[in-house]
């Protein structure tokens, strides 16, 4: 079973490396505003999720996979090429796809730190974890998020559209 453990562990840490590269850079492009700030928050917390996870890993004897998590920050920039609407610049649908990435991203990880304490037995097996807390700052990054997504989503898709 810990074989699966392993697999489970190096592919979540993949996603985490993805998510938070995906917020360090939605956090560039909305420098100096609102969303910005909160951006900036939501980045720095999923960086230390990763940094918890890697521990937990190290904790457990789970190495990493730096070829899985290469490959995520890659996929990250791929993604960067995906038609928004605007040949050159930043779109509000680059925003809002950013925006509901990150809280569906967030949103997994609450259920991954859960996976972890109780299916996996990890509360039992590392019991100075406190998951609760982290599913708890999963909850405050996402409630930070959602007024945002929210309200990026309602002007992207219902604002008159440039013809062209």
């Amino acid at each position: 079973m810990d074989d699966y453990l392993g697999i489970y562990l190096r592919d979540q840490l993949a996603l985490g490396v993805g998510w938070r590269e995906l917020a360090r850079r939605s956090w560039r492009n909305n420098r100096g505003t609102a969303l910005g700030e909160a951006l900036a928050e939501v980045a720095e917390g999923i960086a230390q999720d990763v940094e918890t996870f890697r521990s937990i890993m190290g904790r457990l004897g789970v190495r990493t996979d730096p070829v899985r998590t290469t490959l995520a920050v890659v996929g990250e920039r791929l993604g960067r090429f995906k038609p928004n609407g605007r040949l050159l610049t930043y779109s509000p649908l680059s925003r809002f796809l950013e925006l509901e990435a990150l809280t569906m991203g967030i949103d997994r990880k609450k259920q991954l730190w859960h996976t972890l304490a109780d299916l996996a037995d990890l509360r039992t097996r590392l019991p100075d974890v406190d998951f609760d807390e982290l599913v708890a700052r999963a909850e405050r990054q996402r409630q930070r998020l959602e007024p945002f997504r929210r309200q990026v989503g309602a002007r992207t898709f219902t604002a008159e559209q440039p013809r062209g």
